[in-house]
């Protein structure tokens, strides 16, 4: 997506508790986003910080900000959920994109992520 949408400024954020999921904690997001070829920064929040100010719900969940700083979008990849057989296509968001680059709004409401919970500190 990072070569369709130059200009776009990109982060993945892993806020998943590290100690209870050793699988999430520094070193192997960095694995995982050499496998998938991300050209992206691709982050540990180990104190949860970060996921809990932004009200995250799931893995993925997309949040898209425009020029201004303004959130012009909050929602899901694509119509596809886990199991419901859809392809992975990425519209919603690369619509989303086009039209904050165009300086036009998403139209409302935006179709919520689905994915895998995040894994919250008790």
């Amino acid at each position: 997506m990072v070569a369709l949408f130059p200009g776009l400024n990109t982060v993945g954020i892993c806020t998943n508790d590290i100690t209870a999921y050793p699988e999430d904690a520094p070193g192997r997001p960095a694995e995982q986003s050499t496998r998938a070829g991300w050209k992206f920064p691709y982050l540990v929040d180990s104190r949860q910080q970060v996921g809990r100010e932004f009200a995250a719900a799931c893995t993925p969940d997309f949040f898209l900000y425009d020029a201004d700083g303004k959130l012009a979008y909050r929602g899901a990849f694509d119509d596809s959920t886990p199991g419901n057989g859809l392809r992975v296509t990425g519209e919603l968001l690369a619509d989303a994109i086009r039209r904050t680059f165009a300086g036009e709004p998403v139209p409302e409401p935006h179709r919520p992520s689905m994915g895998g919970s995040i894994k919250w500190r008790t």
